[in-house]
């Protein structure tokens, strides 16, 4: 059975009390506190949506975001002014429902994201992500992401590399 999505800012029109990814802290945030973030503007907040169901399939959020330049590995420093800080989207949170899980679906998120970063006027160097586990670890990397920082599972992207096909 092929399932179609689309995937569009979230509103109000969007049952989010269906959502269940099997993770209760992205499941908890969905349903109570996603809308707020988005109406502050504290955080933008893409769904992708069933088109058979108009179920929401899975989540991303997505926030402007800088780094400090001495967090970077240096390899991706090379070319960058040696400002201070670094201007990046921060994807807070990335969630696939259980129904949907086993798609590629979460990478199809990851690369809206990246594909929204792109094109926005606003410049950024790349995505970062503070992953919520190893798991979620293995996902990023898997789609070119690496560890940088003094934190534990902050991982980052150039966005240059969506433009060669990562």
């Amino acid at each position: 059975m092929t399932v179609s999505f689309r995937l569009e800012a979230l509103s109000t029109r969007h049952d989010r009390t269906r959502f269940a990814c099997g993770v209760a802290a992205l499941d908890g945030y969905f349903t109570t506190q996603a809308t707020q973030d988005a109406r502050r503007r504290a955080s933008a907040c893409f769904v992708a949506v069933d088109d058979s169901t108009d179920k929401v399939a899975g989540y991303y959020t997505l926030a402007a975001a800088g780094v400090p330049l001495s967090d970077l590995p240096e390899a991706l420093t090379k070319r960058l002014p040696r400002y201070p800080s670094v201007p990046v989207a921060r994807v807070g949170r990335l969630a696939v429902d259980q129904a949907f899980q086993g798609r590629k679906l979460g990478a199809a998120l990851l690369a809206d994201a990246a594909l929204r970063a792109l094109r926005s006027e606003v410049a950024v160097f790349a995505l970062v992500v503070d992953a919520k586990d190893e798991a979620a670890v293995a996902f990023y990397r898997h789609h070119g992401f690496e560890l940088y920082g003094k934190q534990p599972r902050q991982l980052i992207v150039p966005l240059g590399s969506f433009t060669r096909g990562a």
